[in-house]
């Protein structure tokens, strides 16, 4: 009799695993329009309500303290109530703050909302993540993941594109309104996201997992295995997951070398993105330039995604977070030293692949690392540790710029994040592990595997 986990592994790709995928994905879409928009946000609020350097960067830090919570409580939450509910509240606390945040009358309420925003948004990705990898059989696994993350880069697109379009003509407040109203909608159509066959057995429903995993094989026109045996039928629902055991032996080194990636990609990513506009603009474009430049640098992110999942199932997750580490610490040295409209170009397009591709990569190496019952907890908690680089970055970014000045501090800025993706392409290379090719049990049989 095979179990439950090995009859997902040995399924293609279903309609209904697509139907998950893609409904997971526009969520996820429209959680990065609204982080897009706040590049374009910071810029053009700094201007209407005339706020200092400071202020600016508290606006674009905010957010990642929401994020932070949300990550750390949604992961257990997920691994409590399950995958499926936590990627649907959520998306609704989102998108209402996201709404709010267009009729803000003061700063003060900005902040407010905006950390609200933030809650839901890093409540739901490590949850959504978690639930299509556990959807999705090991030969395809890390490619799924990669694929929902791409959705991300038609979020940004767009976002760019309403920054450039509408903020300039219509104001900063209807940045808000595009992205949070058709999040509620998203969050309706997520209803009909079924919850992980893989978390419904570690909880002893067993009858529901069968369900769906009969439903997927019917799909595929595998004849369906006889009923998962009693002896299969182990369950993880009489263990409590905490905190402490994502610091246990057998995953601590798991959990370090998730944690530092975490940190650095966010600390450098935030550190560009954020920014960019502003950056621009203080090198003399206007800022409509600045948007456009943006936009087209955007671009870059969906080939980065395509080729990230294309190539994660041949060379593995170790060498490709190794290879797009190391070549957006390379673009972010080549883009810091841009001196001409092409090389901003060029060199931000490369920065945008590159980067974008190794989020996809962490995105599917994250919940390989831990089983069942503490894989949302284990990814959110990386995910929480991780905001607090990007929380870090927009403070730390103006404070390097203003003590090298205008002259070089645009440059000492990009050679500072350099240095950051340097030591996680090396701390990946030097103490990752690989899951390619490897079930979601047999990695967390045997966690020491490199």
């Amino acid at each position: 009799m095979m179990n439950i986990a090995s009859r997902i592994d040995q399924l293609p790709m279903t309609p209904m695993l697509k139907k998950i995928l893609l409904l997971t994905g526009i969520g996820w879409m429209f959680d990065a329009m609204d982080q897009g928009m706040v590049s374009g946000v910071m810029a053009a609020i700094g201007k209407d309500w005339a706020l200092s350097t400071g202020q600016i960067g508290l606006l674009g830090s905010v957010g990642m303290l929401g994020m932070i919570l949300g990550a750390a409580l949604s992961g257990m939450a997920a691994d409590k109530w399950g995958r499926r509910s936590v990627i649907m509240w959520t998306l609704v606390i989102y998108g209402i703050s996201s709404i709010l945040s267009g009729f803000a009358v003061d700063f003060t309420m900005l902040l407010i909302l905006r950390f609200l925003t933030g809650f839901g948004l890093g409540g739901e990705l490590p949850a959504a993540s978690t639930l299509v990898s556990e959807y999705s059989p090991t030969k395809i696994r890390g490619r799924n993941v990669i694929l929902l993350e791409s959705f991300w880069a038609w979020g940004w697109i767009i976002a760019a594109f309403v920054a450039y379009m509408l903020i300039p003509v219509y104001g900063w407040r209807v940045a808000f309104f595009v992205g949070g109203v058709p999040a509620l909608f998203a969050a309706v159509f997520r209803m009909a996201v079924p919850e992980s066959p893989r978390y419904l057995q570690s909880v002893g429903k067993i009858n529901e997992a069968e369900d769906l995993v009969m439903k997927m094989e019917s799909q595929a026109n595998i004849t369906s295995q006889a009923k998962t045996d009693e002896t299969e039928k182990s369950t993880d629902n009489n263990i409590k997951a905490s905190f402490f055991d994502l610091w246990s032996k057998k995953y601590i080194r798991s959990t370090v070398v998730l944690w530092v990636i975490w940190f650095g990609i966010n600390f450098g990513y935030y550190g560009f993105v954020l920014w960019t506009p502003t950056l621009l603009v203080a090198k003399g474009f206007a800022l409509t330039k600045s948007f456009e430049f943006t936009l087209i640098m955007c671009l870059a992110q969906l080939p980065g995604y395509f080729s990230a999942a294309y190539l994660v199932e041949r060379l593995g997750r170790k060498k490709v977070l190794a290879i797009y580490f190391a070549g957006t610490a390379l673009s972010a040295w080549l883009f810091g030293h841009a001196g001409s409209v092409e090389q901003i170009l060029i060199f931000g397009s490369l920065l945008y692949f590159f980067s974008l591709g190794s989020w996809g990569c962490v995105y599917a190496y994250t919940p390989e690392v831990y089983p069942t019952f503490f894989r949302a907890t284990g990814s959110g908690w990386a995910a929480a540790f991780g905001r607090i680089g990007a929380f870090i970055a927009p403070f730390i970014v103006p404070v390097i710029y203003n003590y090298f000045g205008a002259e070089t501090g645009y440059t000492n800025v990009f050679i500072m994040l350099t240095m950051v993706f340097v030591i996680v392409a090396l701390v990946v290379i030097l103490f990752g592990k690989e899951t390619m090719g490897k079930s979601l049990e047999e990695i967390n049989e045997n966690p020491s595997i490199t």
